[in-house]
């Protein structure tokens, strides 16, 4: 063999590995790996020295070669319901930015609440070899699981499995409805109504139930009973029509989702009782389209999509390195003040 090979053979055995980049940084292979492939919860100073050695040793990490190592593809699936994306995107973006970190891929697949097609993405995904799955959908009620004894972690992301043993992250919707009616208490309402979705669905009746509560906690009745219809902004024109025909004396109202608020408030000014002046108005789910839409521009609880999607990626890499998370998980969300509360009744 020439002196030329046999250099560049030298060379590839001389080539640093992660031992002797955990050696130099003072910390044991496995953090050095996490440090270097974005993962796990290390100190900064940690990561900045394990990244410091990597480099005075010229280590550079081969994705392709960790995956034969690890028996890893370094790549998520992400089925979900929701076909518009009004839900699955921002969950999505969150997703990313946890997994970005440690570069691994996501594949987005559309299921369109087809049981049948949601099964032959999960065979598809499995057979793709992802690393983990995370199922959502539009609707935060329970589903049931998508596979039993999967060979790979699952994270329930905005909806939940109604296996107990299943890992899930969920908005806190009775928290951001009270944060609402507490809201429309502190800038001094005191006859509040409530207009939501349909009767048979979760989010709608939890919102309402979570409502009613804080605003009986707080020593007053409702200004009118809980109006429920559907998640439109022709069924919250709808509802002021009614609210206004009983003569209640109602000067807040708080919606269960934006489109609902933007209807409402639409008709509310058209009918003489200018919002927020007469009657303060809170949606829910801080959609941009609708707040930014609504005249006045809308004030409106935000679940932070995004960050329930950043949790649910934490969790899903946690289970792929063997730390796997039971249970459900509900997050707080927060309530984000527009003019539609500006001004305090007269």
């Amino acid at each position: 063999m020439s002196g030329n090979g046999e250099e560049t053979l030298g060379t590839i055995d001389r080539a640093a590995t992660i031992s002797e980049v955990a050696a130099l940084a003072g910390v044991s292979p496995g953090t050095a790996s996490k440090a270097l492939n974005g993962r796990g919860a290390l100190r900064p100073e940690t990561r900045r020295r394990v990244q410091e050695a990597a480099e005075q040793l010229g280590f550079v990490a081969n994705a392709a070669a960790r995956s034969l190592q690890a028996g890893r593809t370094y790549t998520v699936g992400m089925i979900t319901t929701d076909s518009i994306g009004r839900f699955s995107i921002p969950l999505l973006i969150g997703a990313e930015d946890a997994l970005g970190a440690g570069q691994v891929s996501v594949f987005l697949c559309d299921a369109r609440d087809d049981p049948i097609r949601e099964q032959y993405y999960l065979r598809t995904l499995l057979g793709r070899q992802v690393d983990g799955i995370i199922v959502t959908g539009r609707r935060t009620q329970a589903r049931p699981p998508i596979g039993r004894s999967l060979p790979v972690p699952v994270v329930y992301a905005f909806i939940s499995s109604t296996d107990p043993a299943d890992c899930s992250v969920v908005p806190d919707e009775a928290d951001g409805a009270r944060r609402a009616i507490e809201h429309l208490l502190a800038i001094g309402r005191r006859r509040i109504a409530h207009v939501t979705g349909p009767e048979h669905h979760h989010s709608a009746t939890v919102r309402a139930s979570a409502a009613m509560q804080a605003i009986s906690s707080a020593g007053l009745e409702p200004a009118a009973p809980v109006l429920f219809g559907e998640w439109s902004e022709a069924w919250g024109r709808q509802a002021a029509g009614i609210l206004l025909s009983t003569e209640a004396e109602v000067d807040a109202v708080f919606c269960g989702s934006d489109q609902i608020a933007r209807g409402l408030a639409e008709a509310l000014q058209e009918s003489g009782r200018p919002v927020p002046n007469d009657i303060a108005l809170v949606g829910f789910d801080n959609w941009d389209v609708m707040v930014d839409g609504c005249r006045p521009a809308l004030t409106s609880i935000d679940m932070d999509l995004e960050g329930i999607g950043r949790t649910a990626a934490e969790l899903l890499l946690a289970a792929i390195n063997g730390d796997p998370a039971h249970g459900r998980r509900a997050l707080p969300g927060r309530l984000i003040p527009r003019a539609s509360t500006a001004v305090h009744p007269a």
